[in-house]
C-alpha cells in the first residue's frame, strides 16, 4: 500500500509539472475555440461592448446557427487586449477597430493583425456637459482627447475642421498634439478613449469615439456640438484576424453574415439616430 500511494504521488507531481509546463508554452491551435481550420469548432471573437459585441450578438442569437458557425462573443473595454488575444491565439477574431488604428498597432507591437471585412462606421464627435454649441468652446476652455495616436489625430482634425484650432499645413488625421499652430487659448488633455465619457463633466468638451458615446448614452446625431462627417471616411471598423488565417472556413462564414443584408437592416433599425452605419465591403490589407 506503501508503495502504490509513493507511485500515486509521484504521478500526480508529474502530471501537476506537465500542466504547469503547457500553461507556460505557446498558445496552440485550440487555445481560442477549437482547432484552427476546423469549420465546426467554436469561434472567438473579441469585441468593443457597444456596437460591436451587440452586432456579433445578434449574428449569434439571430443567423449563426443556420449558418453552421458556432459563434461566441468576448467582450473588452480596452483598445490593446483584442488585438495582443488575438496575435497570442486566445481569441480567434476581433471586432473593434479601424485601419490607421491597427497599422500603428502593428508597428508598434510587432502583431500581425490583418483586416477581413468592413463593417460599420461610428463618426467622432465633440460633446460637453457645460456647452450648448459650438461657439460656447472659448479661450481657456480645457479640452480632453483620446490619446492613442491615430484617434488623437482624428480628433485634432476633427477640431481643426471646426475652426476651434489651426494644424500645419497637411498633417490631416496624422495630428499630433505638437502639430497644433493655434490653440486659440484652448488646453489639452490626454485620456484613454474608454475613459473619456466618464471624465466628461471634469472639462468642458470632449472628443469621444462614436463607440463610447453610444455606451454613455449619448446621441451622437443630437448631442455632438460637432461631429465627424460619414461620407469618405478612411476609419471603417472590421473583422481581423492574425495573417494567415484570413480564410478560416468559420471566419468567412462570419465574414459573410458581417455583411448580409439582415445585419445591414440591424445596424439601421438599432441605430436610428445615424451614431452607427453599415460601411460594407472588403477591407483594405
Amino acid at each position: 500500500m506503501r508503495d502504490t500511494i509513493k507511485i500515486s504521488a509521484a504521478v500526480a507531481v508529474a502530471a501537476a509539472l506537465t500542466v504547469g509546463l503547457s500553461a507556460c508554452s505557446a498558445p496552440s491551435d485550440t487555445d481560442s475555440g477549437g482547432k484552427k481550420g476546423d469549420a465546426d469548432a467554436k469561434l472567438v471573437v473579441a469585441a468593443s461592448p457597444t456596437p460591436h459585441a451587440v452586432i456579433l450578438d445578434y449574428v449569434k442569437d439571430k443567423l449563426a446557427k443556420k449558418a453552421g458557425l458556432n459563434l461566441e462573443v468576448k467582450e473588452f473595454n480596452d483598445y490593446n487586449l483584442p488585438n495582443t488575444s488575438t496575435e497570442n491565439g486566445d481569441v480567434d477574431a476581433n471586432f473593434f477597430q479601424h485601419k490607421p488604428f491597427l497599422d500603428e498597432f502593428n508597428k508598434k507591437n510587432k502583431t500581425h493583425i490583418v483586416p477581413v471585412v468592413n463593417v460599420e462606421i461610428e463618426p467622432l464627435g465633440l460633446y460637453s456637459k457645460k456647452a450648448d454649441k459650438l461657439s460656447d468652446i472659448k479661450s481657456g476652455a480645457k479640452i480632453a482627447v483620446p490619446n492613442d495616436a491615430t484617434n488623437e489625430g482624428r480628433a485634432l482634425k476633427l477640431l481643426a475642421d471646426h475652426k476651434l484650432i489651426d494644424l500645419k499645413p497637411g498633417v490631416g488625421a496624422d495630428a499630433k498634439l505638437s502639430d497644433i499652430t493655434d490653440k486659440k487659448g484652448l488646453s489639452f488633455t490626454e485620456l484613454e478613449a474608454p475613459q473619456i465619457p466618464t471624465r466628461l463633466k471634469d472639462v468642458d468638451a470632449a472628443v469621444i469615439n462614436g463607440n463610447f458615446a453610444i455606451g454613455a448614452h449619448l446621441k451622437p446625431s443630437q448631442d455632438a456640438l460637432a461631429l465627424e462627417q460619414v461620407k469618405d471616411n478612411p476609419y471603417a471598423n472590421f473583422l481581423a484576424v492574425k495573417k494567415g488565417n484570413e480564410h478560416d472556413p468559420r471566419i468567412e462564414k462570419l465574414a459573410k453574415l458581417l455583411n448580409s443584408d439582415e445585419v445591414k437592416k440591424f445596424i439601421e433599425s438599432k441605430y436610428t439616430d445615424g451614431s452607427v452605419l453599415p460601411a460594407f465591403g472588403p477591407a483594405k490589407s
